[in-house]
């Protein structure tokens, strides 16, 4: 009998403008798309009302799973950053970008070791911490290893998961099969976001990335949540994220 993702989720950032005018409305829309989970990133969700955002989504039947938090952000208000997620009932914290000064030998060096500091203090607050990629950690290297690879073979597997961000890895050059079963066991969740022909982002099933090949994989077996995502979703955005819904929900694996 083939799969299917039961719960779809949709990263906010997609819909980054709507929410920063309106959260709670903006939540509503989601909701009422049919998407059950959602994950925290941009839109200044970091200043809002946190208690607001999880009586809202208590009462529309969503979820956050997880949240974006900035990799500074953990390095100077670590117990801000876990008090924010359990406010918004979040399970696990997620580095969602690097500045360009940590991209370096001696940058990343830092990054990996500071990864698994977060990572132990996230597990000794009852959160798990996730690191979501670009194409830059496989496109830069040092001494012929790049980012990504030395990110997952320097951090505890036991504890540093993986966000993979399919999108990313293809536009980077990646076979997302491979990369997939070689990560398994330590993917958390997938960004789920599809690619056109000339390599701009689209609604998920307009594109040419095969979502059902890399979902059926053994590596994705132990995949907890599918985001949908667009960072250049076009206004007003809800159609757009309406599209990713209906293909992403339709799709079967």
């Amino acid at each position: 009998m083939a799969a299917q993702v039961r719960k779809v989720g949709l990263q906010l950032y997609t819909v980054r403008e709507l929410f920063q005018r309106d959260p709670v409305a903006t939540l509503e829309k989601v909701a009422r798309i049919g998407y059950r989970e959602v994950e925290f990133g941009g839109g200044n969700y970091e200043a809002m009302d946190h208690a607001l955002l999880r009586r809202t989504m208590d009462k529309l039947h969503l979820s956050a799973p997880s949240l974006h938090v900035p990799y500074e952000t953990l390095l100077t208000k670590f117990a801000e950053a876990v008090k924010m997620a359990k406010a918004l009932g979040a399970d696990t914290i997620v580095v969602p970008w690097l500045p360009e000064e940590l991209r370096t030998d001696t940058g990343f060096g830092a990054v990996v070791e500071n990864m698994n500091r977060f990572a132990k203090q996230a597990r000794d607050a009852g959160l798990g911490l996730a690191y979501h990629n670009h194409d830059f950690e496989f496109t830069t290297r040092f001494d012929g290893k790049s980012l990504y690879d030395r990110l997952v073979s320097g951090t505890d597997p036991a504890l540093v998961k993986l966000e993979l961000d399919l999108f990313w890895a293809v536009h980077a050059g990646e076979d997302p099969g491979k990369l997939v079963d070689r990560l398994a066991a330590r993917l958390y969740a997938f960004h789920v976001k599809d690619m056109r022909a000339d390599k701009s982002m689209t609604a998920v099933g307009t594109g040419t990335i095969d979502f059902a090949a890399l979902f059926k994989r053994p590596g994705a077996a132990s995949v907890r949540h599918f985001y949908v995502e667009n960072d250049e979703a076009p206004a007003p955005y809800l159609p757009d994220i309406t599209t990713s819904f209906r293909n992403l929900s339709a799709l079967r694996f």
